[in-house]
C-alpha cells in the first residue's frame, strides 16, 4: 500500500483509511505481516508493506531482502538484486539474503556469482538447507554436475521431508543420463507433493528417457491438469504424443503451448506437427513467426530449408542448408591450411568430398564427384568403410578411402554442400545412372544363389524349375525388399512397413522375393511371416553395401521403403520402386511419382499418414500389370558408365520388367 503524501492525510479513500488503521503500528509485526501476505502469494500487498517499512527506515534489512525476493519472483533479477545489495550493507551476515541473492543472480545466468552468494550463505549456515539446493542448481547450470550433486545429497540428508532437495538431485541425475535414479527421486517427491505439477512433469520426462512413452504421458497429462499454464508441460506432451506416431493430438498440446507462450521454439513445435502430418502449407507461417522472434532459430531455419527443397525451390533452399543451422546435422572438422570449396574455378585443384549424415544421402550425393571431376579437379573421396568400394566406383573419383578427413588439398566439401556449391536447380540435377558400379566378380558370384533360389521356387510350384535351365521363363522376376529403416532415423515410425503388410504381393505370380533387409528384427518378420511364399534371406552374407550391391544387379526390381537400399538401387541404374510416407523427406518432392534424381525409380506415395494400404494395393496392381518403373527422358550414361554397364554380366530375365517376348 503507497502511504499518503506529506499534508494529504484526508485525499485517503474511506476504505484505505480503515485498511491503514488496521495495520499493525509496530515495524516488526508489519514485516510480519508482509511475509504472510508474501508466503500466500499476495505479492503486490507484500511489496507495498516493504516499501513503507523502507521508505520509514531505510536500514530495514528484513524488508528490504524479501522485496528483493519479491522483484525476483515476479521477474525483475536485477531489481531484486540491488535490493538485497542494500540488505547485506545491513545484515551482512544474514545466511538467507546471500542464498536468495545467489538465486537472483542465477536468474541472470551469472553462474559464478550466484556460486560465491550460496558459498558464503553456507558458510554463515552449514546447514541451510536451501542454501544447498540453489548452490546445487547453480552448480548444475555451469556445468558441475559432480558437485551439484553433492549439494543436492547434502541438502537432502538435512531434509528428508524437502521436495526440492528430491526434485533437484533427480534434476542432476537426469543431466548425468543417471534416469534410473532420476526416477527413484522424482517419485519420493511425488509421495511428498503428490499435487505438485512440476514433480509429474519431470517424472514425464525420466520415464520418456527411459523409453516409457506411456508412462510419461500419463504423466505429463497430469501436469497439464494441476497446472494448464504450465506451457513447458503442454510442449513435452505434445513430444511424447508425437513420437507415438499421433501428430493430431501433438498438435492439439503445441497450440496450447503456443497460446500461452508464443516463443519461437513453441511455434517450430506447433509448425513440425503440422508438417508431420503432411500439412507443408499450413507449417510454414510458424517458422516465419519463429525467426521473425529469433532469426537466428536453428531449428526454425533448418525446417524452413527442408519445406523449401521438397517444394523444389532449390537455389534458395541449398544455399541455406549450405549454411548448416543445426550442429546435429553434420560432424565439423577444419584442417589448417584447407579451405571450404565455394565455388572457384577447380582447373588443376585437389578437392577432398566429405561424407556426412546418413549412408543414403551419401549414396545420393557421392555422384557430385563426377560433376567436381569434371570441373578439372582431381576428386579424393572420404566415406565410410562400408562405402569405400562403392565410392570408388564412381566416374571422376581419384580415391575413395575412410577415417579422418585430412590431407594436402586445395578444398574441401560436405558432399551435401556440393548441391548448392555447384548451382543445382530441378533442371540441372546430375542425374546421370549408374554412377555406382558392383564387381563384375561380385555379380558373377551372387548368380548362380539367385538363380538356385529361383528355381527351387518353380520346383516347389511345379513349375519344373530344375530343369528349365539357366535362363528365367519368361516374365518370371526376380525382386529384392526391403521393408524397414534404421529404427533411429527420427521419422522411421512412419516409412518403415511391417513385412506382413506386403502379404498380397507375395501371393503373385511368377516372381521370387529376396530380401535385402539387414539385421535380428528383419529375420524375425520372415520367421513370423505366415504365408507360402519363401522370402529369399542372404543378408548374413551382405557385408558392406558393395555386396548389397553385386546382389543387386542380378535383381530385376527392388522395392523399398525410404532407406538407403533405395538410393543405391538408384544410383546403381536398377529400376527400385519406393514407398514414401505421407510426411516424406525433401528428396522425394511432393506428388511426384518420378525423382529427379533416379531416373529408374517409382514412388508409391501414401496418402495419410500411418495408412499404407492404398499405396501398397496400388503396388500390387502395378506389379500385376508387370508396369515398367517411369524413367526420365533424354537421360543417357556418360562413355564411361556406358563401358562399366557393358562389361557387367547379362542377367537373364527382365530386367527393364517390359512385358513378356513372345
Amino acid at each position: 500500500m503507497t502511504p499518503n503524501a506529506p499534508g494529504c492525510a484526508d485525499s485517503a479513500k474511506p476504505d484505505e483509511r480503515a485498511e491503514q488503521r488496521a495495520e499493525p503500528a509496530d515495524p516488526a509485526a508489519r514485516l510480519a505481516a508482509a511475509l504472510e501476505a508474501h508466503g500466500a502469494g499476495r505479492l503486490e500487498e507484500a511489496q507495498a508493506i516493504y516499501r513503507v517499512l523502507v521508505e520509514r527506515d531505510p536500514t530495514q534489512a528484513g524488508a528490504l531482502h524479501y522485496w528483493g525476493v519479491a522483484r525476483h519472483q515476479l521477474g525483475d533479477h536485477r531489481g531484486a538484486l540491488a535490493l538485497m545489495d542494500r540488505a547485506l550493507e545491513h545484515a551482512p551476515t544474514d545466511a538467507a539474503c546471500w542464498s536468495n541473492r545467489g538465486l537472483a543472480a542465477l536468474a541472470l545466468g551469472q553462474h559464478a556469482e550466484a556460486a560465491h552468494n550460496l558459498r558464503e550463505a553456507l558458510r554463515l549456515a552449514p546447514g541451510c538447507v536451501d542454501a544447498h539446493n540453489n548452490l546445487a542448481l547453480a552448480l548444475r547450470e555451469a556445468g558441475d554436475l559432480g558437485g551439484a550433486e553433492h549439494h543436492c545429497r547434502a541438502a537432502r540428508a538435512l531434509a528428508p521431508a524437502s521436495v526440492n532437495a528430491h526434485g533437484n538431485l533427480g534434476s542432476v541425475l537426469a543431466r548425468l543420463g543417471r534416469h534410473e535414479e532420476a526416477l527413484a527421486c522424482y517419485r519420493e517427491a511425488r509421495a511428498l507433493a503428490p499435487a505438485d505439477a512440476a514433480i509429474h512433469f519431470n517424472l514425464g520426462n525420466a520415464l520418456r528417457a527411459l523409453g516409457d512413452n506411456a508412462a510419461a504421458i500419463a504423466h505429463l497429462r497430469r501436469a497439464v491438469e494441476l497446472a494448464p499454464g504450465y506451457a513447458a508441460a503442454w510442449v513435452n506432451l505434445g513430444t511424447a504424443l508425437g513420437q507415438t506416431g499421433d501428430y493430431r493430438a501433438a498438435e492439439t498440446c503445441y497450440r496450447k503451448a503456443v497460446e500461452l507462450e508464443p516463443n519461437a521454439a513453441n511455434l517450430v513445435c506447433l509448425g513440425a506437427a503440422l508438417g508431420a502430418q503432411g500439412c507443408n502449407d499450413e507449417e510454414e507461417p510458424y517458422y516465419r513467426r519463429a525467426l521473425e522472434l529469433d532469426p537466428q532459430h536453428a531449428d526454425a531455419r533448418q525446417n524452413l530449408v527442408w519445406l523449401k527443397l521438397k517444394r523444389g525451390e532449390y537455389r534458395e533452399g541449398w544455399a541455406e542448408y549450405a549454411r548448416r543451422w543445426r550442429a546435429c546435422d553434420y560432424a565439423p572438422f577444419d584442417i589448417e591450411g584447407m579451405a571450404e570449396w565455394q565455388g572457384e574455378p577447380l582447373d588443376g585443384k585437389r578437392l577432398l568430398l566429405v561424407h556426412e549424415q546418413g549412408f543414403g544421402d551419401q549414396i545420393q550425393f557421392v555422384r557430385y564427384a563426377s560433376t567436381l571431376a569434371a570441373r578439372g579437379a582431381s576428386v579424393d573421396v572420404c566415406v565410410p568403410r562400408t562405402l569405400q568400394l562403392l565410392a570408388q566406383s564412381v566416374p571422376g573419383v581419384h580415391r575413395a578411402w575412410s577415417g579422418t578427413p585430412e590431407g594436402d588439398y586445395d578444398y574441401w566439401l560436405y558432399v551435401m554442400s556440393a548441391p548448392s556449391a555447384c548451382g543445382t536447380e530441378l533442371d540441372t540435377i546430375p542425374a546421370t545412372v549408374p554412377y555406382l558400379f558392383a564387381r563384375d566378380v561380385d555379380i558373377r558370384a551372387w548368380t548362380p544363389h539367385v538363380q538356385a533360389a529361383m528355381h527351387a521356387d518353380l520346383a516347389r510350384k511345379g513349375a519344373g524349375g530344375a530343369a528349365s535351365g539357366v535362363r528365367k521363363p519368361a516374365g518370371y522376376r526376380n525382386i529384392g525388399l526391403v521393408w524397414g529403416g534404421s529404427p533411429t532415423f527420427y521419422n522411421d515410425r512412419n516409412r518403415s512397413v511391417p513385412l506382413a503388410a506386403f502379404r498380397s504381393l507375395f501371393a503373385l505370380e511368377k516372381i521370387s522375393w529376396f530380401s535385402l533387409q539387414k539385421g535380428a528384427a528383419a529375420r524375425a518378420q520372415l520367421a513370423a511371416l505366415a504365408c507360402d511364399t519363401t522370402i529369399h534371406d542372404f543378408s548374413d552374407d551382405l557385408r558392406d553395401y558393395g555386396d548389397t550391391a553385386a546382389l543387386i544387379m542380378n535383381l530385376d526390381l527392388v522395392i523399398a521403403v525410404d532407406t538407403s537400399v533405395a538410393h543405391l538401387a538408384g544410383a546403381l541404374g536398377k529400376p527400385v520402386w519406393i514407398l514414401v510416407p505421407a510426411n516424406g523427406e525433401w528428396r522425394w518432392l511432393e506428388k511426384r511419382a518420378d525423382s529427379p534424381w533416379y531416373p529408374t525409380a517409382r514412388l508409391f506415395r501414401q496418402r495419410e499418414v500411418g495408412d499404407w494400404q492404398s499405396a501398397l494395393d496400388e503396388l500390387r496392381e502395378a506389379l500385376a500389370a508387370r508396369s515398367e518403373p517411369a524413367t526420365r527422358a533424354g537421360t543417357s550414361a556418360p562413355t564411361a558408365s556406358k563401358a562399366r554397364k557393358a562389361a557387367s554380366p547379362q542377367v537373364n530375365g527382365d530386367p527393364d520388367l517390359s512385358p513378356d517376348r513372345p
